[in-house]
């Protein structure tokens, strides 16, 4: 079932997918690769979203198989990365303070999957998204965040790049790794390698339901940036 589940993700149909998943989950309800999997197909659907209450119905179910992963294995990697995504993408609707509270939490997390198992390149995605986000904190920000959190972690946009590059070494077809690591790059004013990296994109086969979307989003970021 696990295997078919991962069939059908790649097929890409990503609700029959999570359906299988949910399949063994009454059968197993503390297998952690299928709650973790559940949470982080929850996260991109309710993505796709375009209507917030819509995208909060997602959010909340991934929240829940995010929970129940860490609670039936507090190390595993996949668990801790599916929290972490989580977070990251329900922090976009809160305030800047959350965000950062947020953004200490999930530096955490990516630190216990990192350890776990240092070749998973979502982790490494989504610090090196993690650090890129964090380089643009303001001092005022962080100012507060030290008041109210005890501070947030350094983020620096060298950071970005290079665990971004490790994410692209790990799983060269991943494409919304292409888009992160170009938005990396324009922000350190390489701007040629940004869009060569944009270009590089269209070659790559699709494999998840974002990667159309990902793919024409790169054809319109190379011409707003040449």
């Amino acid at each position: 079932m696990l295997y078919e589940a991962e069939r059908l993700e790649r097929s890409p149909n990503e609700i029959a997918a999570l359906n299988k998943l949910r399949e063994v989950l009454v059968i197993q309800p503390a297998n952690v690769h299928a709650l973790a999997k559940c949470s982080e197909l929850c996260s991109r659907i309710g993505t796709r979203q375009p209507n917030p209450a819509d995208r909060e119905a997602w959010f909340k179910p991934a929240l829940i198989y995010a929970s129940k992963a860490i609670a039936a294995d507090p190390l595993h990697d996949g668990a801790n990365v599916s929290m972490a995504m989580i977070l990251g993408k329900s922090s976009l609707i809160k305030s800047g303070k959350e965000k950062l509270r947020d953004a200490r939490r999930i530096r955490k997390l990516l630190e216990t999957a990192l350890q776990t198992n240092p070749n998973n390149y979502l982790a490494w995605h989504i610090l090196g998204r993690w650090n890129h986000e964090i380089s643009n904190v303001s001092a005022i920000q962080r100012a507060g965040a030290s008041l109210f959190f005890g501070g947030v972690p350094e983020g620096t946009l060298k950071n970005a790049i290079m665990y971004l590059e490790k994410t692209r070494t790990l799983m060269p077809g991943f494409i919304l790794n292409y888009i992160s690591l170009a938005n990396a790059y324009h922000s350190d004013g390489q701007v040629k390698k940004a869009i060569n990296l944009l270009t590089m994109i269209q070659a790559l086969p699709v494999n998840t339901e974002d990667d159309p979307k990902h793919k024409a989003d790169a054809i319109r970021m190379i011409k707003d940036w040449e």
